[in-house]
């Protein structure tokens, strides 16, 4: 049975600027949401919940961009690590050398509901509602 809805663009995107952006010698780098779960990168890189990597074929290893995911191996203090990311989680995809790239919304629905709603506003909110009384 043929599914009705079109595939998402975001993966072809993806793989058709990452081979310009090489084709034109400049140098990709990609940045990823990490606030979804599959997000599997160095902690310690992770800025405002981004991440911005280098991937181009000089810095990285076995680049795989398939319609769901993307990996790779890189080295991060000498140290080689498996990159994982869901593509829901890549916002952008730019040349480091002139900013030319295509940027993608955040994907609401690929953040779990349990992080979206963390806020001081919403703790402060949810503790006020609390509240014991006395049950004879």
């Amino acid at each position: 049975m043929k599914n009705d809805s079109p595939s998402s663009t975001k993966p072809y995107l993806i793989r058709a600027f990452y081979e310009w952006i090489i084709d034109n010698n400049c140098t990709p780098y990609i940045v990823l949401n990490t606030k979804i779960p599959e997000v599997d990168v160095p902690p310690q890189l992770i800025q405002d919940d981004k991440i911005t990597l280098n991937i181009s074929p000089q810095s990285i290893r076995d680049l795989q961009i398939n319609n769901d995911n993307l990996y790779f191996r890189a080295r991060f203090s000498g140290v080689e690590q498996w990159i994982h990311s869901p593509i829901q989680a890549t916002l952008a995809i730019y040349a480091a050398e002139n900013g030319e790239g295509i940027a993608f919304e955040e994907e609401e629905d690929a953040i779990p509901a349990e992080i979206k709603d963390i806020s001081p506003t919403k703790k402060k909110k949810d503790k006020s509602k609390r509240h014991l009384s006395v049950v004879e």
